[in-house]
């Protein structure tokens, strides 16, 4: 492929992100005005609650959800099968566990958000695949665009059979397609009152048991989408894969040949798909940072009992300081991901916020410390920590599954958006205000005439913008007096927002219309504003906390906040003084064959095959659980 055409290339598939993304900010949010250096306490704290009503109802939920997971649920006969019991899900589906978020008139348990990511993150705890099941059936799967986008027949149809037991999957992602939904390549052709669906759908999480799905397809030029019966002639799911964690996942490779759709089971209008996949993954995404904190409290229990339990020179490991702070840094961020988890959860229940950035910072913050949570429990277990709990167990000692964890919470970096992928979506939101008001200024495209205007609305914004990242709140050694020991934090944040902004106005100036291409220095602004989020998060949780658990909630939040702040430090300091051009120059070169010597003396025991492909053959992998559901 020429340079030309790769450009036209890239182009292409950033005109359809662009199409589909929200652009409108009817409510305030609290993220967007955080990269404009406007730290807005306000819109965070006191945090909305649910009704009392509400409250007792999620509590009570969660605690059958607790004896059901204890009494019935065998977390290591999973691992060991790699496949949930029928029995499990159908105690599942009775205890509506399938329906939590959908409303009580559809059969569900209408319970608020908040309740769905405490159950979440306590399955997460106990079997991370488990919690895929859930999660993906109901924040991607069939409730959550129907919830949406849903027409009431749709949403009458369908939503009750969700709450009931039967399982949906979302299917997007194509052997050759991941975030580029501009590639796609699945078609839907109208043909009377029906659509016919050709093409396949890779990496179908609940796919291979999944009774409906929700299916991204092209409808010539855009991307719709459409609710789909699995057991339609012409689906074929053509094999169950298995991956290096989540082993009792039902994930497969689904066939489309003539499937024929109602049209009535658009969903939406035709080419809205992307968006709906877009907004429905906003509050789809709390899922991951739910089971990413059920990860990282689990692993405070276990480094806290084996940090006491095994001795080494005298003093129990958690006493030396090398464990010590590693133990420290999972008990500071464990509060910190539920405080992030739970505090967009009551934002998504409170409906006056935009919460698309919060959101999604959420998912991007939660799966990255999380999984560094688990590698250092890992590393604290030692020899132990890599032995599998079976075989732990075999040899007469407690089976704590820490590698299997880790190799569970893998796959959140990469799921519903890979970190990558997920700093280029938020730094795109960051910048929203920017190149509303002077984007024809960096933009090659644009008329003479286009500039023109846009100078004059660069200058009116920056006029009134820039002065204001000078000083705030944030100098004044009284602010947020309120929180005690933690107003200091506060303070930091609120200078660091306005340093934030000022960091994104000097690369917007510098780089101009190439700062889209500048990915690591976008990714770092995301990182400080994920750090920021955090940190207020946090503070929010320990002053509320506080009132029932005393000082101890100010001194993990205080802890945490030193950590966090160590790290804007350093990824300020990295915004300019960094290796990223000479490092993206040496990959270039890597890909151009330039050191193929150093490959040299090693044998590769990959399997041979296409670097992407699809199965062709085989039979139909699928089975169904419903039928057992009565």
């Amino acid at each position: 492929m020429t340079d030309q055409q790769t450009e036209q290339a890239y182009a292409k598939s950033r005109q359809v992100g662009e199409q589909a993304r929200e652009k409108e900010w009817t409510r305030p949010s609290f993220g967007r005005q955080l990269f404009l250096g406007d730290f807005r306490l306000d819109l965070l704290h006191p945090a909305p609650t649910p009704s009392p009503e509400a409250a007792r109802r999620g509590e009570e939920f969660v605690r059958a959800l607790r004896r059901f997971l204890e009494e019935h649920v065998d977390p290591q006969l999973i691992e060991r099968t790699a496949r949930v019991p029928d029995e499990v899900v159908e105690g599942l589906a009775r205890l509506g566990a399938f329906g939590i978020t959908i409303g009580e008139e559809y059969g569900g348990l209408g319970l608020p958000y908040l309740s769905y990511v405490r159950a979440l993150t306590l399955v997460g705890s106990y079997c991370p695949a488990l919690a895929t099941l859930l999660s993906a059936h109901q924040s991607i799967g069939v409730p959550q665009p129907l919830k949406l986008f849903g027409t009431e027949e749709q949403k009458r149809a369908f939503l009750p059979r969700c709450a009931a037991g039967e399982i949906s999957a979302f299917l997007l992602t194509e052997p050759d397609v991941g975030s580029d939904p501009a590639r796609l390549s699945t078609t839907a052709v109208r043909d009377g009152d029906e659509y016919v669906l050709d093409g396949v759908k890779l990496w179908t999480t609940n796919g291979v048991i999944a009774d409906l799905l929700v299916v991204m397809a092209r409808t010539g030029r855009k991307i719709s989408a459409f609710v789909v019966e699995a057991d339609t002639p012409g689906i074929t799911v053509r094999r169950r894969n298995a991956f290096m964690g989540l082993r009792g996942i039902e994930n497969g490779v689904t066939e489309f040949r003539g499937v024929r759709v109602p049209a009535a089971n658009l969903i939406g209008r035709e080419g809205e798909g992307l968006k709906i996949a877009l907004t429905t993954l906003s509050t789809g995404r709390l899922s991951l940072p739910a089971s990413c904190a059920g990860n990282a409290k689990w692993a405070l229990k276990i480094a806290r009992e084996w940090g006491n339990a095994r001795e080494q020179w005298g003093r129990g490991i958690g006493r030396h300081e090398a464990v010590a702070t590693k133990i420290a840094f999972i008990a500071a961020s464990a509060y910190a991901l539920e405080a992030v988890c739970e505090l967009t959860a009551r934002l998504a229940d409170d409906r006056r916020n935009d919460i698309r950035i919060e959101a999604a910072l959420a998912k991007l913050y939660a799966t990255e410390l999380g999984y560094r949570v688990l590698d250092e429990l890992v590393q604290i277990r030692g020899g132990r920590g890599y032995e599998t709990a079976e075989s732990l167990a075999a040899r007469g000692e407690r089976g704590v599954p820490a590698e299997q964890m880790l190799r569970d919470a893998r796959i959140n970096r990469i799921f519903e958006g890979s970190s990558e992928i997920m700093r280029l979506l938020i730094a795109r939101e960051a910048v929203d205000a920017h190149l509303a008001a002077a984007g024809e200024l960096v933009d090659p495209d644009a008329s003479p005439q286009e500039r023109v205007h846009a100078l004059g609305r660069a200058s009116r914004f920056y006029a009134r913008w820039l002065p204001t990242l000078v000083a705030g709140s944030g100098n004044l050694p009284t602010s947020y007096a309120g929180f005690g020991p933690l107003a200091t934090h506060l303070r930091f944040v609120e200078r660091a927002a306005r340093k934030l902004a000022r960091s994104t106005f000097y690369g917007m100036s510098r780089w101009q219309g190439r700062l889209e291409h500048r990915q690591a220095f976008l990714g770092r602004i995301v990182d400080v504003g994920a750090e920021l989020f955090a940190m207020t998060a946090v503070c929010v949780k320990a002053d509320e906390d506080a009132g029932d658990l005393g000082q101890r909630p100010y001194e993990l939040a205080d802890s945490f906040c030193r950590q966090a702040r160590r790290r804007v430090d350093a990824l300020f300091d990295r915004l300019w003084d960094n290796t990223d051009s000479q490092d993206a120059r040496l990959a270039g070169y890597v890909l151009d064959g330039r050191y193929t010597f150093l490959e040299e003396g090693v044998l590769d025991p990959s399997l041979e095959g296409p670097w992407i492909g699809s199965p062709d053959e085989g039979e139909n992998v699928r089975r169904r659980i419903r039928s057992r559901l009565v």
